[in-house]
């Protein structure tokens, strides 16, 4: 630090000033004597006043407590209002939202049943038309058939059944085990044994003296009886 020059009486008056203190000596005279004072001897903490007691006048607290209490007030006020304001808009939003859903959701209820109806719609529009379509194919195919199907119906008699329906049974003969049957043509006679081919695919089935039974492979039978003249 740099020296700092003092006066030899700026340094005396230094020393008068702070009075008889027994750790600074003074070789020279210079401090002076403290006064006497009259004053009674006062106990270190009687004669300090303290500032905290003093600033706790009671006109004073009033005042102030006056002075606080009506933004205290204020601010509860405004306090107890923003949450009545917050409480009526929640329950308000929340109402304009259920609001809001339900007829969205009954629109989209709607919606999914307009769509269902659509496909049914649809699926019963494609069975009809393939109903149709197998209806046409049918009158089709029945035009087509009805030729075929009165020519199946009706029943084609066995080959040679005319002409065998002319023969005239003669009458039958036995030879041993063998049975033999005798028949006019018309033109000439023929005997046959039983179970011989006749004629085509009939053959002798059966020989009695009254009648026999001719059989055709087909199933069908003819039966001719003897002529009376025999």
């Amino acid at each position: 630090m740099p020296a700092r020059h003092i006066s030899s009486q700026s340094f005396d008056e230094i020393l008068s000033d702070l009075g008889d203190d027994p750790a600074i000596p003074d070789p020279h005279g210079i401090r002076k004597p403290p006064p006497h004072q009259s004053t009674p001897h006062r106990a270190p903490n009687q004669g300090r006043s303290n500032p905290f007691t003093e600033s706790l006048n009671p006109i004073q607290i009033r005042n102030s407590l006056q002075g606080i209490a009506l933004p205290i007030a204020l601010i509860g006020v405004l306090l107890a209002a923003a949450i009545a304001f917050f409480v009526a808009y929640t329950s308000l939003n929340k109402q304009s939202q259920d609001a809001l859903e339900r007829p969205q959701q009954q629109l989209l209820e709607l919606k999914k049943e307009m769509l269902l109806m659509r496909d049914q719609i649809n699926n019963d529009q494609d069975e009809l038309y393939l109903a149709i379509d197998e209806i046409e194919v049918s009158i089709h195919l029945l035009k087509e058939r009805k030729p075929e199907t009165r020519t199946l119906n009706r029943p084609q008699a066995p080959t040679y059944e005319s002409e065998l329906r002319r023969w005239q049974y003669l009458g039958t003969s036995q030879m041993g085990n063998t049975q033999q049957a005798y028949f006019h043509t018309g033109k000439s006679h023929l005997v046959f044994e039983r179970g011989a081919q006749v004629l085509g695919g009939w053959h002798l089935s059966s020989i009695e003296k009254g009648l026999v039974t001719l059989t055709h492979s087909q199933g069908k039978s003819l039966v001719l009886k003897a002529s009376k003249s025999e």
